[in-house]
């Protein structure tokens, strides 16, 4: 074995299996680009994000962890979230919820 040695399993990975998906359709209206990261809370992106923010509260991107997805100003295009998980708590981010979903 080499320090780092990765050992991949056989098979692909299925990311979030058995969460339930939305898919929304998300504009940036501002003049800089936003991105997003993975478990952000979707919900409370970036002002300049256009979307239905209540359809989007307790979720996030149903992406890989530590990636994100970057909108460029004036750029629309669709977007599948997926449940936050665990004890669906949620605090920080924008401060808009700071406790259970």
């Amino acid at each position: 074995m080499i320090p780092g040695e990765i050992f991949p399993a056989e098979g692909d990975i299925e990311l979030n299996t058995g969460a339930t998906a939305i898919s929304l359709t998300v504009a940036n209206t501002g003049d800089r680009p936003v991105q997003v990261g993975s478990h952000y809370h979707f919900a409370e992106t970036n002002p300049g994000l256009a979307f239905d923010r209540e359809a989007a509260r307790g979720m996030r991107l149903d992406i890989a962890a530590g990636t994100a997805v970057r909108f460029e100003p004036g750029q629309t295009r669709d977007v599948r979230l997926v449940p936050i998980g665990g004890a669906r708590r949620v605090y920080g981010f924008n401060q808009k919820v700071m406790g259970p979903l």
